[in-house]
């Protein structure tokens, strides 16, 4: 979907951002959360995909998230990361006043604000455990969060407060342009425009792809491990032109311009699916995908906590590791090489994404639109959003029908929350928001009068707030299809005015229903 507001943002890609799974950031995951599944009500778990208001009129292009971390990052059409959940002790957000930060006031913030030249966008971002990076469009990476190993790319110290530059990488003594990250619980891995990989943070199980771990006795008989916290090379790829890496927890998967695929980092559950559980210390090539057949080499990589997939050229779907608790692929009998999915066979898939216990791959369906495919067991707090009238967990793939009619487009799975990223259509607007409901007052607020339900006023799809047709400034002579967004929520900072991919303000408007519509989200009466 293109966007006619200007030449920059014409051919870039957006849409709207849904949420499922807990949003209690502090406790998630947490014995401390409260007994039987209870959660806090302030901060409920979202059994199916909810719009998120706060973005509902953002155009966003890329959203990030983890396996191992409890906080995402959203990066919209004009550059600015949106970022929102577990803040910690660490500072993962870059903020020192707030142990999270909720989903419906999420942070905006923009390269300026932390020292980058005026102009200059965020492009990409990756979430590690209890840090964040941010690459911006000059090619820096920035970081924030626990930096106890390195993991930010700074000098030792507890924790990088608020989002700071990291020096490199470089090669021959010139800077490389980074263009993208990612990140585990105690390492980071950079890409650079030219196709090269660095690491930096904790060696302990080989994660930082250079050979060694650097094992040794500390003070008191501990175990110690290389830390390193400057970028330094990936071994064995110098003549390789990586295009695109993953990480887990404790492991990284890359692939090259050819399709090759390689793995490094801990192999407990053999999820570098090379046969063993031997830890890769630098880069192993994986077999099955070094030709000579083409479609039968890479071109995706996913990374989960315990586990990895590739979507070969001729996207078919390959799992390796430990991806559920019981029976074939549990922690007893993990995939420890690399097997197709047998339940998706028959699809074809365009990209994938794996949560703490997720697993979610999109496809097309018969009609040819978009298909949501969701497995996981154990999702405890409604990370696969199946429905308040589904079961929470899945043990094979089955299809998302919360989502049936939904272009998505990109997922971001993290521990326990999901988000995705869809193209606004009709079936989209059908979807709940979040929060369902909002303090919006029942009159126009223009005119503050009852006009009755001939002449019923339009709510906006952020606020809710009501205005009556013609007392819209200029007037709407007609109710507009899909989304409408009212002048206050159109002009606030974030909206950046245009709000239609189609280039006008009227996106789209309802009337104020005088009855709730059937699966429409609800609308303060």
């Amino acid at each position: 979907m293109t966007s006619s507001v200007s030449k920059e943002t014409k051919e870039m890609q957006w849409g709207r951002v849904l949420i499922c799974g807990g949003t209690d950031w502090p406790k998630l995951g947490r014995k401390e959360r409260g007994g039987k599944g209870e959660g806090n009500p302030d901060a409920p778990d979202l059994l199916e995909p909810h719009i998120l208001r706060s973005l509902s009129n953002v155009k966003i292009t890329s959203i990030h998230g983890s396996c191992c971390a409890c906080h995402f990052i959203a990066i919209d059409i004009h550059g600015a990361a949106w970022m929102f959940g577990r803040n910690g002790p660490h500072c993962a957000l870059g903020l020192t006043t707030t142990d999270s930060i909720s989903e419906c006031a999420p942070r905006r913030l923009l390269p300026v604000e932390i020292g980058a030249e005026l102009g200059t966008k965020f492009v990409h971002a990756a979430c590690g455990r209890s840090h964040s990076l941010l690459v911006d469009s000059a090619g820096r990476a920035w970081s924030a969060g626990a930096n106890s190993f390195g993991q930010c790319g700074h000098a030792i110290t507890s924790q990088i407060s608020t989002f700071k530059t990291i020096d490199g990488p470089y090669v021959g003594g010139e800077r490389q342009r980074v263009v993208k990250a990612a990140a585990g619980i105690s390492f980071s891995i950079l890409l650079t425009e030219s196709g090269k990989l660095f690491s930096f943070g904790s060696g302990e199980k080989g994660q930082l792809g250079n050979g060694r771990t650097g094992e040794h006795i500390t003070t008191g008989n501990k175990t110690g491990f290389d830390i390193e916290a400057n970028p330094i090379p990936v071994k064995g790829l110098d003549d390789k032109v990586i295009r695109d890496i993953a990480s887990g927890s404790q492991h990284t998967i890359a692939i090259d311009s050819q399709g090759v695929v390689y793995v490094w980092g801990y192999n407990g559950y053999c999820r570098l699916g090379l046969g063993n559980q031997q830890d890769a210390l630098i880069p192993r090539v994986v077999p099955q995908f070094t030709g000579p057949n083409e479609i039968t080499m890479g071109a995706q990589v996913v990374a989960g906590p315990t586990n990895s997939v590739v979507i070969d050229k001729q996207r078919m779907y390959w799992m390796a590791g430990k991806w559920k608790n019981s029976g074939e692929g549990s922690a007893g009998s993990p995939y420890s090489s690399f097997r197709y999915i047998q339940d998706l066979m028959g699809c074809k898939i365009s990209t994938a994404s794996c949560g703490g216990v997720t697993h979610f791959a999109l496809t097309t369906d018969e009609d040819g639109g978009v298909m949501t495919v969701a497995y996981g067991q154990n999702a405890a707090n409604g990370e696969l959003g199946l429905g308040p009238d589904e079961p929470k967990s899945a043990t094979k793939p089955t299809r998302h029908q919360p989502l049936s009619g939904i272009e998505v487009f990109s997922i971001a799975a993290g521990q326990h929350t999901t988000l995705f990223l869809a193209q606004p259509n009709d079936n989209f607007s059908e979807l709940p928001r979040h929060p369902t409901e909002v303090d919006a007052p029942d009159l126009c607020l223009v005119c503050r009068k009852d006009n009755g339900d001939d002449d019923s006023p339009l709510e906006c799809d952020k606020c809710d707030r009501p205005y009556h047709l013609e007392c819209l400034s200029p007037p709407l002579p007609t109710v507009p299809d899909g989304e409408w967004f009212c002048p206050q929520c159109t002009n606030e900072m974030g909206a950046l005015a245009d709000c239609n991919p189609r280039g006008d303000e009227r996106v789209g408007a309802k009337r104020k229903a005088p009855a709730a519509k059937e699966n429409a989200p609800k609308r303060k009466k």
